[in-house]
């Protein structure tokens, strides 16, 4: 793919969502997979607890930016590492937890195969 080119996903693809829990407050992703990689996500869906809350426009929105930037042929473990962190490395926000469990998630199927 050239760089700055933008990789569209296939109308069917591999989805999965799950839940997670940050700062006391329960998340909800979504996310879509190219065909040739079960462990390469290009999009994500992401909702918060309350629909019209300003954490959920906020989490939705940026969201679409990733899938973005995952369509663009920018990798999770780049995302991840952009987000800010506290001095342990744990996730600040809900979208570097989110990247963390992405992340985590591929190195598992990848090191399951």
């Amino acid at each position: 793919m050239k760089e700055g080119t933008r990789e569209i996903l296939p109308q069917r693809r591999r989805c999965e969502t799950f839940t997670f829990k940050h700062d006391n407050i329960v998340y909800t992703a979504s996310i879509g997979y190219y065909d040739d990689a079960c462990t390469r996500p290009g999009e994500v869906f992401l909702d918060a607890c309350k629909t019209g809350t300003a954490i959920n426009v906020f989490v939705r929105d940026s969201a679409i930016a990733i899938s973005f930037a995952l369509q663009c042929g920018t990798t999770v473990e780049q995302i991840r590492s952009a987000f800010t962190r506290d001095a342990e490395g744990r996730p600040e926000g809900p979208l570097g937890a989110l990247m963390d469990v992405l992340a985590e998630r591929a190195g598992r199927v990848a090191g399951a195969t």
